[in-house]
């Protein structure tokens, strides 16, 4: 008689890790509490010995439920009986005939895309894909070094903005950057929220398939008569002035103003046959999807829905503009999206995902170099199991919606296509597990869509990185992120630029790390301790760790004896000088900012995601920095 299975074995079925290896190299075991909690929450309960024998069969029930596979070309796939007749139909309508081998197995068309198979009655969905995703090389040739800047969208100002940076304010930067000949500028997220308060998050989205109207700029679509939609409303334009001149953004009053900002600019061009044949067309090409996501949002934001429209036509129309005005001044790549890692678990594409979706689990990480407690980030995502009974629709659907009128997408915490820290809704980051991940499926789906929208791939692959995601990742052309604090060897000297990955983009640093002025000073520890998460004892530790850190810093750089302006464009040149195909600098550290943009693990106490870029005062830092960055790319070897 077989024995009862274990808590484990259920676990291991439905791909939650019960044993995994923590950042500094220790192994970690999952306590039973954590993991029925997670099981549970996977529709899978487990407490006795009949419901871990359901489980299980539930699980392999549900292994036989998924309707697509995927395989790259020439691969053999297992479609059907021996030595049977099979044909292959692509997505177009074109045909080719095969047959299955003595294990009824059968090679891949040598033409990527979606294919349906039949063998002897039976008929799979096939996504067949290139061997890897379309690249920075494949764009810009094979001597390519290119270059460009990282730019966090809300903070950029314009003429005409309403408090947050907008598409027209976006585009006018990527004409700068163009100028200092740049070929990419890459952009923070810009999905459409769930609602904005005032702890408002750009990687807390409602919904990655669609955009956020308030980056919609009014006058780049509609030029003077979004302005004079305005005249009759002077506390509206007064109010406007006032947000556009803060330091800080104001979410809630910013949504708001801007909203009825919007709602004027619809009323004025209400007579207008070529906009309302416009939104029309808009409404149609969006299809069901798009009706559905402006019903969810007409409820939850308590907006007439017509206007709703009008703000996702706007964002829409601007994002093509900005693109366009990026490629047409020079830049080859253009702008490169920021795919955040989940979604609000009560928005909308939470609610279009349905069954597809993970319930009562939210996302994380557990104590890594960003984090010395773990995270819960409180968003959620698909679940594998979901993903794979639904042919992978929810993730095709949002690759096609982040590509689109892009040059490139960043795949927030990429590590996640392989595995998931997930936490029950509630609990602390200690009580998660690691939840597998169909990695080869996902990036078969990922290098079609690529070439399909000539878009490149990079994967942010930092925090616990499991042993060999990184040459996966690489072989299957997905670039990884070098960024200057963590490109070390094991000794904690940083390692010579040369050195670096060929096949991941060189940094200064990412949304979460200080910036190089902050870092140099301990600023981000300063916050630490003004939060009370360090005592003075430990705040004076981690400033001496730091001073050494910087120590060594200078000697990578050679600048021991430098001014801080030379030290920080010494390491500016020192990141653009590696073998990277792509070096993109942020903003901030080509402005020589000192406050980082966002605090991990803060909500509510430091200005996250509120702070804008200074109105003067810093262009010609700007411009010096740029050049640098460039004439170090330049002088790197092809």
């Amino acid at each position: 008689m077989n024995s009862a299975p274990s808590l484990a074995d259920v676990a291991a079925a439905a791909g939650v890790m019960v044993d995994w290896t923590d950042v500094a190299g220790m192994p970690q075991r999952v306590d039973d509490h954590a993991l029925a909690a997670i099981l549970e929450r996977l529709a899978l309960p487990a407490a006795t010995s009949l419901q871990r024998r359901d489980a299980l069969h539930a699980l392999a029930v549900r292994h036989q439920a998924g309707v697509l596979r995927t395989a790259i070309v020439r691969e053999s796939v297992a479609v059907g009986p021996v030595d049977s007749a099979c044909v292959w139909v692509h997505e177009d309508g074109s045909s080719e005939s095969t047959r299955t081998d003595a294990g009824g197995r059968v090679d891949a068309p040598a033409r990527p895309g979606y294919w349906t198979v039949a063998c002897a009655g039976v008929v799979q969905r096939v996504a067949v894909a290139p061997v890897r995703c379309f690249g920075v090389t494949d764009a810009l040739g094979a001597d390519a070094r290119a270059w460009g800047l990282v730019l966090q969208p809300y903070a950029a100002r314009g003429e005409h903005d309403a408090g947050i940076g907008d598409t027209a304010a976006c585009a006018a930067w990527a004409v700068r950057v163009a100028a200092a000949g740049a070929d990419a500028m890459a952009l923070g997220p810009v999905h459409a929220a769930n609602a904005v308060d005032q702890d408002y998050s750009p990687y807390s989205p409602g919904d990655r398939r669609y955009l956020e109207a308030l980056y919609a700029a009014p006058v780049q679509a509609l030029g003077e008569v979004a302005l004079r939609a305005l005249d009759e409303h002077p506390v509206l334009r007064a109010e406007l002035h006032l947000l556009r001149n803060a330091e800080l953004i104001d979410w809630p009053a910013v949504a708001s103003a801007k909203w009825s900002w919007l709602s004027e600019v619809q009323r004025a061009v209400a007579g207008d046959v070529a906009t309302a044949q416009a939104l029309q067309r808009f409404e149609h090409e969006g299809g069901a999807a798009l009706a559905a996501h402006v019903d969810f949002m007409h409820a939850r934001l308590a907006l007439p829905r017509s206007l709703y429209v009008f703000g996702q036509w706007l964002v829409t129309r601007g994002w093509q503009q900005a693109q366009s005005q990026a490629l047409g001044s020079g830049m080859r790549l253009g702008l490169i999206a920021d795919l955040a890692v989940g979604f609000d678990p009560s928005g909308a594409e939470a609610a279009a995902g349905a069954d597809a979706c993970l319930r009562g689990l939210v996302l994380g990480a557990p104590p890594d170099a960003f984090c010395a407690g773990g995270q819960v980030w409180g968003v959620s995502s698909y679940s594998p199991s979901g993903l794979q009974v639904q042919g992978y629709a929810p993730f095709i659907a949002l690759l096609r919606a982040v590509m689109r009128d892009r040059g490139g997408i960043r795949v927030d915490h990429i590590l996640g296509w392989q595995r998931l820290w997930v936490v029950p809704e509630g609990a602390d980051a200690g009580q998660g597990a690691y939840l597998r991940y169909p990695l080869q499926d996902l990036l078969n789906i990922a290098a079609i869509e690529s070439w399909r929208h000539r878009c490149i791939v990079i994967g942010e692959d930092l925090g616990v990185v499991p042993p060999g995601i990184r040459q996966t990742l690489a072989a299957r052309g997905v670039m990884g992120m070098d960024v200057l604090a963590f490109t070390r060897d094991d000794t904690g000297r940083f390692l010579p630029a040369a050195d670096w990955r060929a096949d991941a983009v060189a940094m200064t640093g990412t949304h979460d790390l200080p910036t190089l002025v902050g870092w140099r000073r301990g600023l981000d520890l300063a916050w630490r301790h003004r939060l009370g998460e360090l005592d003075q004892p430990g705040l004076g530790q981690q400033l001496s760790a730091r001073a050494a850190d910087v120590a060594l810093l200078d000697t990578a750089l050679g600048v021991e004896r430098a001014e801080p302006q030379d030290r920080r464009g010494a390491a500016l040149e020192f990141v653009a000088s590696g073998p990277s195909v792509l070096a993109l600098l942020p903003v901030e550290d080509a402005l020589g900012l000192a406050e980082q943009v966002n605090l991990p693990g803060t909500v509510g106490t430091h200005p996250n995601w509120r702070q804008r870029l200074p109105r003067d005062g810093h262009e010609a830092v700007l411009v010096d920095s740029m050049a640098r960055f460039a004439a170090a790319r330049s002088r790197v070897p092809a």
